[in-house]
């Protein structure tokens, strides 16, 4: 006896066709709007989403005894650090280039003029 081992197989995955024909007739899908599109689905379902994942990001936040007001004046701690760094870096490479132009300025002076005096 010989077994056709070519032979189509059904799908062991659920698709909007078979779930259509099980529901008794075709459904139509919702319209996608630019707002559905953008939350990833309808609004009220990813509300329900963004509830459950916040009351567990929370639930683990209390557990580890950090507060909201706590990391927003972290970050307001974090911008004022940069914000102080940046200009004090902006200063100190001023002071830098400064030391530097007060002896590169004039020696280049200097040899411009004398490159300039050889040339005529």
């Amino acid at each position: 006896m010989t077994h056709d081992t070519q032979a189509p197989r059904p799908e062991l995955s659920w698709s909007s066709q078979q779930q259509q024909q099980s529901s008794g007739g075709p459904r139509p899908a919702p319209p996608e709007t630019p707002l559905t599109r953008f939350l990833g689905g309808s609004p009220g379902a990813v509300f329900f989403r963004l509830l459950f994942v916040s009351l567990i990001v929370g639930a683990l936040l209390m557990w580890l005894d950090i507060r909201p007001a706590e990391i927003f004046r972290a970050l307001e701690r974090l911008v004022n650090r940069l914000w102080a760094l940046g200009f004090d870096a902006v200063r100190e490479i001023a002071s830098y280039v400064l030391a530097g132009a007060v002896l590169v300025v004039p020696v280049w002076l200097v040899m411009r003029l004398m490159n300039a005096r050889g040339t005529r």
